[in-house]
């Protein structure tokens, strides 16, 4: 396999031949920004923030160093095909759904399903048919779906198009891949599935297997979320004779921009690099260092952290421990409380909600640091321990309207309080981890809003919504 970064050594060359920019990007290497902006980047970044020169290849039309990056990509992640995004996961995801179904087409998707997927079901106005993955309760978190859910489902609507799951989910926890695929085959449909938490997976034994290997037709992966590369990256694989590669990679070009920032591109090359060859190496250090602070958490009194088996049940069949999830009430706070706390003593986490704090880890982390961490948590007072008034899960909600018809009915702004059995103009999210309480054209329960307020109550971020604060929410107006 060739061993090289394309894209890092045709920018490099480009900056080494000292031209003259007569092009784009307006700064010119760096020479108009403001002196603090130039510090902070340093001069070897701007000289290679470049435009689309011949030689730096056309993310459009690639045929250079971006068509041998992203083949290099392809063989290292074990997929037929391999496109580097830009826009994030978000508009791979977007160019997937869009570039695999007919529009008005019938979906079967996770409920646990990412926020960003509402624009491609609002522009193909897809036909959605939800699944409620199975719930956690004493973390009061979703997990998976079962396949005899994918199974019934099917059998009931044997014209759906396709399968949408989340795995693994963002708490590592993977849904049966295996079984899915082969259902959702049978029934001559596709599997997609939304992996941007499992860019990692495939370079240790150690860790889940990446859904590619296990059936899926289609991964999207967070280049930038669990390996190296700059955030916004991220990579679309395929492997599948099931879909129309043709069609996706022109969907792909038509949602992105067409002044790709090379500095981007070029960090999924080096990251990909970086997996080619020292995968092996760098996640044995990661599961290591995750391995060690699980258990060293797990010793703390009050402390609960979630192993696989507290997911008894049929939805999850396996856990990548680099999420390490800690059930904070027992020690007597909620999650948000002991996030900030945290924070407070130098450490950010992922998430926070009303029982719980997400770490996640990858294998870039310091020893000493984590070591600090556990310093600080066995050094928080500990309280009472709290019972925290979370309602229990979402039921999916009651559909009003298609997801297109509702984005582009007339609407009107009422008080949050009066839009009971009222329908969604706006969708409400907790974020992270971007999950839907409410979409549009649903109809909003007077639970749902009652769980809404706790969590904003609670000081969870929303976000969805164009009042954050849920004093007022936007819903279709009646005829």
């Amino acid at each position: 396999m060739n061993k090289s970064m394309p894209i890092l050594q045709a920018m490099q060359n480009y900056a080494q031949a000292d031209v003259y920019p007569l092009h784009t990007p307006g700064h010119k290497g760096g020479r108009c920004l403001n002196r603090e902006y130039q510090q902070l980047l340093g001069p070897a970044a701007l000289a290679i923030d470049v435009s689309l020169m011949q030689e730096l290849d056309d993310l459009h039309a690639p045929e250079g160093c971006i068509a041998l990056a992203q083949q290099l990509a392809a063989e290292t992640f074990g997929a037929d095909k391999s496109f580097f995004a830009v826009n994030g996961t978000s508009g791979a995801l977007q160019a997937l759904l869009l570039g695999s179904f007919q529009p008005g087409d019938k979906l079967l998707i996770a409920r646990n399903m990412h926020r960003s997927l509402l624009a491609a079901l609002v522009l193909a106005n897809y036909q959605v048919r939800f699944l409620q993955p199975e719930y956690q309760a004493d973390f009061a978190i979703s997990l998976q779906v079962k396949p005899e859910q994918v199974a019934q489902a099917l059998a009931q609507e044997p014209d759906i198009k396709g399968v949408l799951l989340t795995s693994p989910n963002y708490y590592g926890l993977s849904a049966d891949i295996v079984e899915i695929a082969q259902i959702t085959h049978a029934y001559g449909a596709v599997l997609l599935v939304d992996e941007a938490h499992g860019a990692h997976l495939g370079f240790s034994e150690k860790f889940p297997a990446p859904a590619l290997s296990l059936g899926a037709d289609a991964v999207a992966q967070s280049t930038h979320k669990s390996l190296s590369s700059l955030t916004q990256t991220s990579m679309l694989h395929l492997k599948s004779v099931r879909l129309d590669y043709q069609r996706i990679t022109a969907m792909m070009s038509m949602l992105t921009t067409t002044s790709p920032n090379y500095l981007l591109l070029a960090s999924l090359d080096a990251a990909r690099y970086l997996m080619q060859t020292q995968g092996a190496e760098l996640l044995e250090r990661a599961w290591q260092m995750a391995n060690k602070l699980r258990q060293q958490l797990k010793a703390i009194p009050g402390l609960t952290v979630l192993e696989l088996q507290d997911c008894a049940g049929e939805s999850v069949v396996s856990q990548d421990i680099s999420k390490i999830l800690l059930k904070v009430s027992g020690l007597g706070y909620t999650g948000v409380e002991f996030g900030q706390l945290l924070r407070q003593a130098g450490y950010a986490v992922e998430l926070v909600d009303a029982h719980n704090v997400l770490l996640l880890l990858s294998y870039a982390e310091e020893p000493a640091r984590l070591e600090g961490l556990v310093q600080v948590i066995r050094a928080l007072p500990q309280r009472s321990p709290k019972s925290v008034s979370t309602l229990p899960k979402l039921e999916l909600p009651e559909r009003g309207f298609d997801f297109g018809k509702a984005f582009y009915a007339p609407r009107e702004r009422v008080l949050f309080k009066e839009a009971v059995g009222r329908i969604a103009a706006e969708s409400i999210v907790f974020y992270p981890p971007g999950i839907a309480c409410i979409l549009p054209g649903e109809i909003l329960s007077k639970y749902c809003l009652q769980y809404c307020q706790q969590m904003v109550q609670l000081g969870v971020a929303v976000t969805g919504c164009q009042d954050s604060s849920l004093q007022y929410l936007e819903v279709l107006k009646e005829s």
